[in-house]
């Protein structure tokens, strides 16, 4: 069987609290480990999408606006539904991304917010900062 579920494809979290959220895997491990012992992977997605943003607003406006709010989660294959979009994240994730302590964990959080947030400001992949509407 071919293995699609490789770092930088875009899925759709199905179950939990992030469900119907975008996210990007970051991680995969398909035969699974000794505390998970089934095929699952690290995502990082948008929690909560920028807002719309106006011409006429102020400066200030449009920098609270465009904010957004990252996570970063470990999920079972069976609850992603893999599109068909990639995204090339290069060397800004690999070996970044920390989720067994908390304080790493808070930083890759920080980490994710930052490369996305250049990745929207910069207008690369638009569709996955807009919200999915279903």
């Amino acid at each position: 069987m071919v293995k699609f579920l490789k770092a930088g494809r875009v899925v759709i979290v199905l179950q939990g609290r992030m469900a119907g959220k975008k996210a990007v895997i970051v991680q995969n491990s398909d035969t699974g480990n000794k505390e998970r012992p089934y095929g699952h992977c690290v995502v990082a997605g948008i929690e909560q999408t920028p807002k719309k943003v106006t011409r006429r607003m102020s400066k200030k406006k449009i920098a609270r606006r465009t904010k957004l709010k990252p996570f970063i989660k470990v999920v079972n294959h069976r609850h992603l539904m893999p599109t068909r979009y990639n995204i090339d994240l290069g060397a800004e994730f690999k070996g970044k991304i920390s989720i067994t302590d908390p304080t790493k964990r808070t930083a890759s959080k920080r980490n994710v917010k930052k490369v996305f947030q250049q990745r929207y400001l910069a207008a690369k992949n638009k569709w996955f900062f807009q919200k999915l509407r279903f």
